[in-house]
């Protein structure tokens, strides 16, 4: 089983209630899971059982030859890293505009009008019906406290996580609803944006003590790596629109784009490889939200692959440095492998008949 939990969430109540809920999140998430076309198989087989702490670092709108080439403008993050790791060469984004792909990677939700507009205004989401698997119709952007989240999942089966927000400052900040968003683009005070800190969107994290307890400022993580106890089973880190690549050039007018985001990379990720968690049990996965233009698409994986081939890099113990995987996945993809390692059932798209998620051909160091 994966490893257990350090701290205790902060909404709490009795084991009956606590699996009533548990249950009624995988009712809505539709959670059926079906074998996935060839190659490989869907299940991850020992590696849940093998791993207890997922990183997961998204970088921002560039796209798989961009990134990965030989003339990558990345030589840490293509190739210091990548010699490391598994390199995913078949991984997409779900679609165009950031954060209906942060929003698949912690719900399995697919894209809305709102979201595929980056929710300029912070509004509520209007429930107009459901579907198949586990799907909320309607538009908006902050989903109702009936839509399950990964972090909820967590809390429930009493595992610990956060999310790591570089230059957001106050934990789980967020406009009002129905306010603009002032964040998003950088400023003189701040480069974070709202749009790639996918906890604030969901009723049940913000409205919960849990929100200013675990979705925080990036500065916390270096603490917080410093001991098994105090790392979270789930790190999620999204770093600022200068250090994610997506701003070019960034709004002191230095360089950005993919050297600014190596740069990062570099300075931050060493940290997390040396940690006790990692070296433990741990496992990271560095990707991008969205392809830069349009690519061609794994038009078969289930939810899409409308943002363009992206790629993504894992690291882990469990992992042959080195290696490479053409299986087809997505974000969904990934929500479903964070979900296998801690034995959640699948939210959303996630549970989609026919979606990969990472097996053998991930986790090769396996014995």
């Amino acid at each position: 089983m994966a490893a257990d939990n350090h701290r205790k969430p902060s909404r709490t109540g009795g084991r009956g209630a606590a699996a009533l809920a548990f249950m009624a999140a995988a009712v809505l998430a539709g959670c059926q899971t079906a074998p996935s076309p060839a190659p490989g198989p869907a299940s991850p087989g020992g590696a849940a059982g093998k791993l207890g702490h997922v990183f997961v670092i998204n970088l921002e709108n560039k796209s798989y030859d961009k990134v990965w080439g030989p003339d990558s403008p990345a030589p840490y993050l293509a190739k210091t890293l990548r010699e490391q790791g598994v390199l995913l060469t078949e991984y997409y984004a779900i679609g165009h505009s950031s954060l209906p792909n942060y929003i698949a990677q912690l719900s399995g939700q697919g894209p809305n009008p709102a979201t595929t507009s980056d929710c300029h205004t912070y509004e509520a989401f209007t429930v107009t019906g459901t579907s198949t698997p586990g799907q909320v119709q309607g538009s908006g952007c902050v989903y109702p406290d009936s839509v399950p989240t990964l972090a909820g999942q967590l809390s429930q089966a009493g595992k610990s996580w956060k999310g790591y927000m570089e230059d957001m400052g106050t934990p789980c900040r967020h406009p009002e609803i129905g306010a603009k968003d002032p964040n998003q683009n950088a400023s003189a005070e701040t480069q974070y944006a709202t749009r790639h800190n996918p906890f604030v969107y969901f009723t049940s994290i913000t409205s919960s003590p849990e929100c200013q307890e675990n979705v925080v400022d990036f500065s916390n993580l270096a603490a917080d790596l410093t001991s098994l106890d105090t790392t979270p089973n789930l790190s999620y880190i999204s770093p600022n629109l200068c250090n994610d690549g997506h701003d070019d050039p960034c709004r002191d007018g230095s360089k950005g784009g993919l050297p600014r985001a190596d740069a990062w990379l570099k300075k931050h990720v060493p940290d997390i490889l040396a940690s006790a968690a990692f070296q433990k049990d741990g496992v990271l996965v560095i990707t991008f939200d969205e392809a830069k233009g349009k690519e061609s698409a794994a038009s078969s994986l289930p939810g899409g692959a409308g943002g363009g081939r992206v790629g993504a890099l894992v690291l882990s113990p469990e992992v042959k440095a080195g290696t490479t995987s053409q299986r087809a996945y997505n974000h969904y993809s990934l929500l479903g492998s964070i979900e296998d390692i801690f034995g959640l059932p699948h939210l959303g798209y996630a549970a989609a008949p026919g979606l990969n998620r990472f097996s053998s051909d991930v986790y090769t160091n396996r014995s």
